[in-house]
């Protein structure tokens, strides 16, 4: 008997301790989803959350070419050297080197009239690769704009247009924009938001977070709410309370707008094996968190969660 009950605790504290259940609200207390042209830039610290916010862990959005690989990634995928890489560079050397300026005065690059027409179409050609990859030096290797608030890399992440690098590393509006006004309806906003994701959470209701997030985090949702349902396990999390928030970051890009809030809030987060049997949490005792929510938007449309992060 006694070795019996021995197994049946081991098992309760495995299953207890499995990667997934110590978090399993929404998010399941992970860092995810994306901020727009901030996704890697740490939101500034606030009252709530002091120490600002964990680096993200998982975003659909490309991350920023690293200076260390050098300064020529102005644009995506770019390489030195008319786009070819290493023959690129040599084949400019070379052709500097034989006669460039023979080929700009029409002398046939050096070898008289051989080339004919072909010829000539060669040296335009030519030409335009040079004049091309001379224009990617300069803007990759050129010095910035003095007086300028900030540059520009030219990465797509999932919305089009210029990505927006953020000035000083701890955030601030892209490009020298003005903050985004957040008003007391904003707030409260943000913080029902807050409390009907727990809710379809807690329901599996996906239609409803579909309403409520970005695909990206409905994504992710999913993809937590289906290994709950591998590992036989359902998590709830009810009687949602908003302690302490404010604002951390709030801009406009490409046509929406960005609200990153931290939140401090209680709940009641408990997670059952198929029995009904508690295997992590408790029923009766709330629990605390702290957590920064990205909220975007459509211009004149509703804010929906963007991304979540934990705070450090």
């Amino acid at each position: 008997m006694r070795s019996s009950a021995l197994l049946a605790a081991i098992a309760a504290l495995s299953l207890a301790l499995a990667p997934g259940l110590a978090d399993a609200r929404a998010g399941a207390g992970g860092s995810f989803g994306s901020r727009g042209g901030f996704t890697y830039s740490a939101p500034p610290a606030t009252r709530t959350a002091p120490n600002s916010a964990q680096p993200m862990q998982r975003s659909v959005t490309p991350s920023a070419p690293s200076p260390s690989y050098g300064s020529n990634y102005a644009t995506p995928g770019y390489r030195p050297g008319f786009g070819f890489g290493g023959f690129g560079s040599g084949l400019l050397g070379g052709l500097l080197g034989v006669g460039l300026g023979s080929m700009l005065f029409g002398h046939g690059f050096g070898f008289g009239g051989f080339f004919g027409l072909f010829g000539f179409l060669f040296r335009v050609l030519l030409i335009v690769l040079i004049v091309r990859w001379l224009f990617r030096w300069f803007r990759g290797n050129g010095p910035a704009f003095a007086g300028g608030a900030g540059w520009f890399s030219r990465n797509s992440f999932g919305m089009g247009g210029a990505r927006p690098m953020p000035m000083g590393g701890s955030g601030g509006a892209p490009a020298a924009a003005p903050p985004l006004a957040i008003s007391p309806g904003d707030y409260q906003d943000f913080e029902h938001t807050l409390q009907w994701v727990q809710a379809a959470w807690s329901r599996h209701d996906l239609e409803a977070l579909r309403a409520l997030t970005t695909p990206e985090m409905l994504g992710y949702f999913a993809e937590q709410l289906a290994d709950q349902a591998s590992r036989g396990v359902r998590n709830t999390v009810t009687d949602v309370r908003l302690l302490q928030g404010d604002l951390a970051q709030s801009w406009h890009e490409n046509g929406r707008d960005y609200a990153t809030v931290a939140m401090r809030f209680s709940m009641i987060d408990v997670t059952r094996d198929g029995s009904g049997s508690v295997v992590d949490g408790s029923p009766t005792e709330h629990v605390t968190a702290t957590e920064l929510w990205t909220f975007v938007r459509a211009a004149g449309g509703r804010w929906i969660l963007s991304a979540i992060q934990q705070a450090r």
